[in-house]
């Protein structure tokens, strides 16, 4: 039986997997946002001559959206790529062992420093309003560079979640940490 600690951090993992799984499926509904968009602008400029700058950049601002929010779920998911060729030939065990040694030695740190690099990149795109220098942008741009701390804060938590699921399987709490199956539909 499982100590009331590690129950708890198994309830934190899940309660993290809830949020990035949430996030990541809100923010998969902007690729139809996006292709309406596009076409929008398609039938804007050569049916009726009318250029859409600020349009254009919103779809640039769903790009970073969707791709900065989804990261961490598809981490989750097991949809990221993977370099380790031997992986699925493993047993839970051996992948737990993996995911954990790849997450505290690559995933941590990358997350750190990108943490580190980025705030005061977005701190000062707050502080002076920053906006698009397109005549016609969007007045956001403050608000778009904000994306990175979404995809720092949304990995560092999938991190934290991924450690504790793999020392689950390592320490024969859990069967395994990586979903059965990839499928899922919207």
């Amino acid at each position: 039986m499982p100590s009331p600690l590690f129950s708890a951090s198994l309830t934190l993992a899940r309660a993290i997997d809830y949020i990035n799984h949430w996030l990541g499926r809100s923010v998969a509904w902007l690729s139809v946002f996006m292709v309406l968009l596009t076409c929008l602008i398609v039938v804007l400029r050569y049916g009726f001559d009318i250029g859409a700058t600020a349009t254009q950049e919103l779809i640039m601002y769903g790009h970073s959206l969707a791709f900065m929010g989804a990261a961490a779920w598809a981490l989750q998911r097991d949809a990221h790529v993977r370099v380790d060729i031997f992986f699925r030939r493993f047993s839970s065990h051996g992948q737990a062992l993996i995911d954990f040694s790849g997450t505290l030695l690559f995933l941590l740190p990358m997350c750190l420093f990108l943490a580190f690099n980025c705030w005061d990149y977005v701190s000062v795109a707050w502080q002076r309003q920053e906006r698009s220098a397109d005549a016609g942008g969007l007045q956001w741009v403050y608000i778009q560079k904000s994306f990175i701390l979404l995809l720092v804060a949304s990995l560092l938590l999938q991190a934290i979640s991924q450690l504790i699921k793999t020392l689950a399987v390592i320490f024969g709490a859990l069967p395994r940490h990586l979903p059965i199956s990839h499928e899922e539909h919207l």
